[in-house]
């Protein structure tokens, strides 16, 4: 949601939206936003250089890959960016919106377990996110879940 004060785009803070009556959507709920797309980046972004396929994935997208992600093995944000663009025929994946969708698989899955789902049937992200992940340092349940998740699957850190 935003909202527009003098030409400059905000975001409306989840407090203002409840005081004005408008339904947050759940994290799960979240998982279902936005249409895929592979673009050509148009100038260097990040790892990306100018002119590379770049794959702008879903959080869905984000969440089906991790499923594939066997117990007991790790992959760094930046292997999964690889495989994913690998797997829809770009040459990377943006990371900006990978970190968004990091959070959303990850609050959903944990919305998931909190509501009595088998760990089995959430998508595991603690198989790419770790302590020092950006990400995991914005989750909602903080990052002891992921640690011990970690721990529980031997994988260090």
């Amino acid at each position: 949601m935003v909202q527009h004060r003098r030409g400059v785009r905000t975001a409306r803070r989840a407090s203002d939206m409840a005081a004005e009556g408008i339904a947050m959507k759940d994290w799960s709920q979240r998982l279902d936003a936005g249409t895929a797309q592979v673009k050509r980046a148009e100038r260097r972004f990040g790892d990306i250089p100018e002119g590379a396929m770049m794959l702008v994935p879903t959080a869905r997208q984000v969440d089906a890959f991790m499923h594939t992600i066997p117990e007991g093995k790790a992959m760094s944000v930046r292997e999964m960016r690889l495989a994913l663009a690998s797997a829809h025929g770009a040459d990377a994946t943006c990371p900006v919106t990978t970190g968004f969708h990091l959070r959303t698989v990850a609050e959903a899955a944990h919305e998931a377990l909190e509501r009595g789902a088998p760990l089995e049937q959430v998508a595991p992200f603690w198989r790419v996110l770790d302590a020092q992940t950006p990400t995991t340092r914005k989750l909602s349940f903080g990052a002891d879940f992921v640690t011990a998740q970690r721990r529980n699957e031997g994988l260090e850190g």
